[in-house]
């Protein structure tokens, strides 16, 4: 199975349009706010810091996802959203055997998604890998979720026999 997130790049351009068209907006009416504090110094601060935070923010969550269990080996990737066809800047990479996959989880935090593989390693022990799948609709979380239940069950069998 292969799947992807990379419809929602749109979306996340739109996201920093709308928070740069912000950003300009505040900085014009930036005299409005006096009242919010006694001083402009820390109105402006205030201003600047809140932005800066729901840029990075954005840029934390906004990754694509890649999932393909097609053929023996599963590969999931995650990387930039916005640069990743020009730099490779925040790749992560994980390639597998079907039979080395022990367990997985998906974490649902308040505002991120993540799922964490244990994967064994030839040495025999095992290795904890996390990615950020905060973007990816929740129909193909539900599809990936099923081919990791058949792969681990698989594995399962595969140890018990």
């Amino acid at each position: 199975m292969r799947t992807n997130n990379g419809k929602i790049r749109n979306v996340i351009i739109s996201v920093y349009f709308i928070l740069i068209v912000t950003a300009i907006i505040m900085a014009t009416v930036f005299s409005a706010f006096k009242d919010l504090t006694s001083s402009t110094t820390y109105t402006f601060l205030l201003f600047l810091l809140v932005f800066v935070g729901l840029f990075f923010f954005v840029h934390w969550v906004a990754k694509y996802f890649e999932y393909d269990s097609d053929g023996m080996k599963v590969v999931l990737i995650n990387r930039g959203l916005l640069l990743s066809d020009y730099l490779n800047y925040r790749e992560f990479k994980v390639e597998f055997e079907k039979a080395d996959l022990v367990s997985y989880r998906f974490h649902n935090y308040v505002v991120f998604k993540s799922l964490t593989l244990i994967i064994r390693k030839s040495s025999g022990n095992t290795k904890r890998v996390s990615f950020n799948v905060t973007l990816v609709d929740r129909k193909k979380r539900k599809y990936i979720r099923q081919s990791l239940r058949k792969m681990v069950k698989a594995n399962r069998n595969k140890g018990n026999s």
